[in-house]
């Protein structure tokens, strides 16, 4: 469940904040349509990033994917993280890393975030990430092996899909379980941008765990995988087409056996891969 914190608006300075395509025409100028293509808006809230910035609880370095004109990335600096801030608007890029010259352990980079190399050394991602390529950058961060968290600025309900605040699970929160946790820190109201956008957002944090639950990644996500593809109608009947003690491992688990693949929890997907594996 999400904990109980909510923004108000103080001016902060922008930074960029993606969105899908506003409705009813282009912009009035090349700034405008810049940053419809980009799907740009604005923080104009300091508590805001205040609670991204207490949420990601920053040291070392931390990656920053459109950093605008760098609210979070001076916050962050001001915590004493090392930034590396990513921004694919040239123009924006530009002003930022003007504004952040004299500032010590800022650097600004301009380009596409999920086109970079994860460092070697271990580091953090924070930022308001667009919410066309939330997706890709989600699947950016947990595809990076010395990653060790990502606290993210996203559209409300994906952030609510990806860590069962709905009730139901995902498959791709599922599939990460053993290795990330995923928690709902908060809401941003979408009064704290300009232009307003249509949704509220939602501070996601996936946290990398110290030892992963599993051992044979590919294994876990094969049985989950065929879990979701909802062959019979449940659980009980997916696994059953490829897997001997499924009702032993079910039971074990506390899962129904008609229960619907949505409402099984994680870690119940933890304790059948454990049944059906450590005593084959």
């Amino acid at each position: 469940m999400a904990k109980n914190l909510s923004s108000h608006k103080s001016g902060y300075g922008n930074f960029s904040h993606t969105r899908g395509k506003v409705g009813g025409g282009g912009g009035r100028t090349p700034r405008d349509r810049a940053r419809r293509e980009l799907s740009q808006n604005f923080l104009v809230d300091r508590h805001a990033v205040e609670l991204i910035v207490k949420a990601a609880d920053p040291n070392g370095l931390v990656l920053e994917p459109g950093a605008g004109e760098g609210a979070i990335t001076r916050a962050l600096a001001e915590r004493g993280a090392r930034v590396t801030a990513y921004e694919i608007d040239p123009l924006l890029a530009g002003k930022l890393s003007a504004r952040t010259r004299g500032i010590a352990g800022i650097r600004v980079v301009r380009g596409d975030f999920t086109k970079s190399r994860a460092p070697r050394e271990p580091f953090a991602v924070v930022g308001n990430i667009p919410f066309s390529v939330t997706a890709g950058i989600v699947e950016w961060c947990l595809n990076a092996p010395t990653l060790t968290s990502a606290t993210l600025l996203t559209q409300l309900e994906y952030a609510r899909k990806r860590t069962g605040d709905y009730g139901r699970w995902s498959l791709v929160t599922v599939a990460n379980w053993p290795w990330f946790d995923w928690e709902l820190c908060g809401r941003i109201g979408r009064e704290s941008f300009r232009p307003v956008p249509a949704v509220d957002s939602a501070i996601l944090r996936i946290r990398r765990r110290p030892e992963p639950l599993v051992g044979d990644r590919r294994a876990f996500r094969e049985l989950v995988e065929l879990g979701f593809t909802g062959v019979g109608g449940s659980v009980r009947a997916s696994l059953r087409t490829r897997y001997q003690g499924v009702d032993r491992a079910l039971a074990a688990a506390g899962i129904a056996p008609d229960t619907v693949v949505g409402y099984v929890h994680p870690d119940q997907w933890v304790a059948v891969y454990h049944s059906l594996h450590d005593d084959a």
